[in-house]
């Protein structure tokens, strides 16, 4: 599905593009921090956000990459995890010198699986 190309790219940008959906079916739109581990990424939250709250009634998102002159726009879904692994606890201190585990405002971690590469 990704080009190996395009995982390095994933696994070396900071923010990515969220595109969800609100209850009556407009769209939110937010840049976020993520961690991309085993084609899929992560994401952290607060657990009253928008986005998270549109996940909880839907579940299908699209991500994209910043560089909007070398476009990488992903459809996906994403729910919220019960338990963060570890992997992905060591995997935000080491790119964003963030400790999420320890975060209050940020308590919720997001995981994306891929189902379409867009473009």
């Amino acid at each position: 599905m990704l080009s190996p190309q395009d995982q390095l790219r994933l696994q070396r940008e900071r923010t990515l593009w969220l595109a969800t959906v609100r209850p009556n079916g407009t769209p939110h739109l937010v840049p976020i921090w993520y961690v991309w581990l085993d084609d899929k990424a992560y994401l952290c939250t607060a657990r009253d956000s928008v986005k998270a709250r549109n996940l909880a009634q839907q579940p299908h998102v699209v991500l994209a990459l910043q560089d909007a002159d070398d476009p990488l726009v992903i459809q996906a879904t994403a729910h919220l995890l019960d338990e963060t692994p570890e992997r992905v606890v060591q995997a935000f201190q080491e790119k964003f010198d963030w400790n999420i585990r320890g975060d209050a405002t940020y308590n919720a971690v997001i995981e994306i699986t891929p189902t379409r590469v867009v473009l």
